[in-house]
This record gives structure tokens, C-alpha cells and sequence, in this order.
């Protein structure tokens, strides 16, 4: 399974997400709390900085840009201080901001933490101030975000509602917008407001409710799988949708939909803030869909990603690496040594942002003895991981004749992964390692003493980039050609 959701996350592109939503700015105010005051039981806060972020929908604009989605924003913030900060967050090369329309009548929404600091460290949320004003926009507001919406929904390859219930994203504007995605048959995901009736959301593609605006909507708490799975039939039944998608936290997702009905379990985190996880959930499930993935693929990404999210303080975006390196360190091991050069390059990847030494070699270890042994553990030696690069069948017949290999490259393969000196193998056709060398970019690559008269192959690419080359000793009269021939020798005597 992890091979493939690599594959997906490598191959998500840059979809173009029209977002709707609530642009909040979130402050972070820090403070080394150093005494309690005279004056009531409260901490003294001494300011040592404020830090500025995008939250509600703003969060999910920078999640998406930095899964290398394309995301035009509409939305309505105010024509003060805070609004240009948000703005000047917002100013990335894939986040269009022309449709977020400034307000005279309302402020931008902010959030204001206060965080105590003990000792310069152990950060501690212990205040919020919130300055916004809820109320319905004015007719001629949401007149102009209308009219933005459908002038972007054609361009795009799904939509997002992100709904705080601010005032935007009131009952006519969400079902005229879904209305409208409809019938351009778009895709539209919705993370919902927390109140007791969505009808406004019926007919969308999927919702993304956690388990408290879960309970709040259906109407009786979510508890057990038994209650999510009651809960997410009734979503998606009653407002006509695709998937409904509940977060149940360090359970994960509950998911259901006409072909699947479930718990999508996620791994046990360290929650340090759960801050803007349901932004990441969103943002995840959107461009997975929007490359054209499935409702079950979409929710096992955004589990990890969102568990990613919860790791970090605030609002925080994941990038597609780290997700990638997240699946990678999670299966590491788990499902074999063989893999193909793009899977390969994708776990190097990994390997080198731990900072480990690449070592490559390459063979047909046609018959496996004493030699390769202490060859392949020579190679283990000179760095961390090992990768050899199998001559293939075809390969092999070019190298040695017709009648070799002996032993099929998938046999060859398989006992080669058996030894705990080799870390990878792939398989190549090439007569030489060339090319399989310039993909992989060794650190290391180790040959045998021999090639030092004929000529390491692959040398001056290696050494040219950084790398270097090590010869190593033979055991001696040990090789599969020898073995073979004594072979030979012996059936010539029957």
C-alpha cells in the first residue's frame, strides 16, 4: 500500500483549487511568564515577539500552495492593518488573492493568542481575543462574491468551502455555490461551520466534520465506531453527498460513501497544537481528488498529513516531502528490498535528508557465494545504505552468453534482499550501470580490484559530483563463472 500513496503524492501536479471561506489572521503574542502579578492570580507575560499567520480559510490557501496547488481565494476581509498583513502573508506565486474583496463595513477577522513561555520554552496557549463581526454580509457583497465565483469556477478543478460561519458562506450563498459547481460538474468540499443544520451543504461532493460538529449535526454524540458509522450514513444520506468524512483524532477517519464504509485508522501522534488540522485535512483530500484519486486514497493521505500538522505549534503547513518521507519512515522495511528506479530515487530521497551515505554497486550474483558475501559487506562498510543493481536476465545473456543466468533475476533478486548488508536492489537491462549510476547518485560506488586496469564505470560522474570510488579486494578463487565450470567438470565424470 505505501508504494502506492507514494506514487500518488509524487504524482499530485498542481490542481487548481477555487476556495471559498473565512480569511482570518491569527496573532501569536509570546511571553516569558517570569512571575504572577500583585495585582490578581494571573501570570505576568514580559513580550519577547509577535508572529503573524493565516488562519480559517487563509490556512488552507497556504496547506494547498504548499502541496503545489494553483488556489484562487475568494473571500471578504477589512479595510484596516490587520487585512494588509493578511494579504502580504498570502503573497505566494500559486495563491491568487484578487478575489478577496475589502470591506469598510467589517473588520478582518483575527484571532490574538497569548502564549506564556516557562524558562524560554514549554509554550503554553492562555488567552485568545477575537475581533470579527458575524453577521450577514451586505447584498452588494455577496452580489460581487457571486459574481467572482462563477468567473473562476469554469478555470478550476475543484472547490472549496471552508465555512467558520462568519458571515459569508450564509444558507443562499452555499447552495447557490453548489448549485453553480454542479452543474459545471465540479467536485465540492465542504469543511463545515459548527451548527445543528446543514441543509445548506446538501448536494455537495463530500463534508469533512470532526467528531464534535459531527455530534452537534446529527444530533446524538459520536462516542464509538458504532456511532460514526450511524453519524456518516446519515450525512451522507440526508444531504445527498458523495463521501462523508468524519476526524475522529488519534482514531483517524471515519469515511463513507457508496463503495466504502469504514474507520481509516492513523498512527498514535505527539499532539503538541491541534491548531489548523482540519485546514490540512481539506486541503489534502482536495488535491488528491483533484488528480484523480479515490475517497479512500484522499483520506489515508490527509490522515497523514493532518497527523503531521498536529506535531507543529500553530497553524503549519506540510509540504508534499514531508509527507513522502512520513509514509517512507513509517513502512520502512515492511515490504521488501526490491523496487523499481522510480521508487527507489523516492526513498534515497528519504535516506539523504537523514543525512546517510549512499553506496551503489551492481553485478549479476548469478550464483551467490563466499565472494559476494564479503564483497557486499565491504560495500556495507564504506556508508549506510546499500543499493545493488541487478544485471536482468537480458542483461546477463549479453555479459556472460546464452546459457547464463543459471538462476532467474527475480531468484537472484530474492536472495539478494535475504542478506542484511543489502538494503535495495534494482534491476536494470543496460549492458553497463551508466545510466542506473547518473539516476541514483551515489555517494560511494564500490567495485571489485579488477575493474582498476578496465576502468570503473561511472567513475568520473560520481567523483564529479561529490562522490567518491572504492575498490575492493577479491576473495580468492571465488567466483560464479569458476563454480559453475567445476560444476561442469563433475557431470563430465558421471
Amino acid at each position: 500500500m505505501y508504494e502506492r500513496l507514494i506514487k500518488v503524492v509524487a504524482n499530485l501536479k498542481s490542481p487548481r483549487i477555487l476556495l471559498v471561506g473565512d480569511f482570518m489572521l491569527d496573532i501569536y503574542t509570546y511571553g516569558d511568564a517570569l512571575r504572577i502579578s500583585p495585582e490578581a492570580p494571573v501570570p505576568v507575560l514580559k513580550i519577547t515577539k509577535t508572529e503573524y499567520s493565516g488562519g480559517g480559510a487563509s490556512s488552507v490557501a497556504m496547506d494547498l500552495a504548499a502541496l503545489e496547488a494553483k488556489v484562487t481565494c475568494i473571500g471578504i476581509i477589512g479595510n484596516d492593518a490587520n487585512g494588509e498583513k493578511l494579504k502580504k502573508i498570502l503573497s505566494n506565486p500559486n495563491i491568487d488573492t484578487s478575489g478577496i474583496i475589502v470591506s469598510q463595513n467589517r473588520p478582518t477577522i483575527s484571532k490574538q493568542r497569548l502564549i506564556g513561555l516557562a524558562q524560554h520554552r514549554h509554550q503554553q496557549q492562555l488567552f485568545r481575543m477575537d475581533n470579527e463581526v458575524t453577521d450577514d454580509l451586505s447584498t452588494e457583497e455577496t452580489s460581487v462574491i457571486i459574481e467572482t465565483y462563477k468567473k473562476h469556477i469554469k478555470d478550476c478543478d475543484i472547490v472549496c468551502l471552508q465555512d467558520y460561519n462568519k458571515g459569508l458562506l450564509t444558507n443562499d450563498v452555499c447552495s447557490q455555490m453548489i448549485e453553480i459547481a454542479n452543474k459545471e460538474n465540479k467536485k465540492v468540499l465542504v469543511d463545515p461551520s459548527p451548527t445543528s443544520d446543514y441543509s445548506k451543504y446538501k448536494s455537495a461532493t463530500l463534508i469533512t466534520p470532526n467528531r464534535k460538529e459531527t455530534s452537534i449535526a446529527v444530533g446524538f454524540a459520536v462516542e464509538d465506531m458504532q456511532n460514526a458509522a450511524q453519524a456518516a450514513k446519515k450525512l451522507h444520506d440526508d444531504l445527498n453527498l458523495q463521501a462523508a468524512v468524519i476526524t475522529l483524532d488519534k482514531e483517524g477517519a471515519y469515511l463513507y460513501t457508496s463503495d466504502f464504509n469504514g474507520i481509516i485508522p492513523t498512527r498514535p501522534r505527539n499532539v503538541y497544537d491541534v491548531t489548523g488540522a482540519g485546514d490540512m485535512v481539506l486541503a489534502t483530500i482536495a488535491v488528491v481528488l483533484a488528480a484523480g484519486n479515490d475517497y479512500k486514497t484522499a483520506v489515508e493521505l490527509s490522515n497523514i498529513a493532518g497527523g503531521l500538522e498536529v506535531e507543529k505549534f500553530g497553524v503549519a503547513t506540510v509540504s508534499i516531502d514531508e509527507i513522502i518521507n512520513e509514509i517512507i519512515g513509517q513502512n520502512r522495511g515492511k515490504t521488501g528490498k526490491v523496487k523499481t528506479i522510480d521508487n527507489l530515487c523516492t526513498e534515497l530521497k528519504w535516506h539523504r535528508n537523514q543525512k546517510e551515505k549512499i553506496v551503489f554497486t551492481n553485478g549479476c550474483f548469478d550464483i551467490l557465494h563466499r565472494g559476494h558475501i564479503e564483497y557486499l559487506k565491504f560495500c556495507k562498510e564504506q556508508g549506510n545504505i546499500v543499493v545493488v543493481g541487478l544485471n536482468s536476465d537480458s542483461s546477463v545473456k549479453k555479459i556472460k552468453g546464452p546459457e547464463r543466468p543459471l538462476n532467474n533475476q527475480h531468484d537472484r533478486a530474492a536472495v539478494l534482499a535475504a542478506l542484511e548488508s543489502v538494503d535495495y536492489i534494482t534491476i536494470f537491462d543496460e549492458p553497463d550501470p551508466l545510466e542506473l549510476i547518473k539516476t541514483i547518485k551515489p555517494d560511494i560506488l564500490v567495485k571489485g580490484e579488477d575493474w582498476a586496469q578496465k576502468g570503473v564505470v561511472g567513475r568520473e560522474f560520481v567523483e564529479e559530483n561529490g562522490g567518491k570510488v572504492v575498490l575492493a579486494k577479491f576473495v580468492k578463487d571465488k567466483s560464479s563463472t569458476s563454480i559453475i565450470e567445476k560444476i561442469k567438470s563433475l557431470l563430465k565424470k558421471e
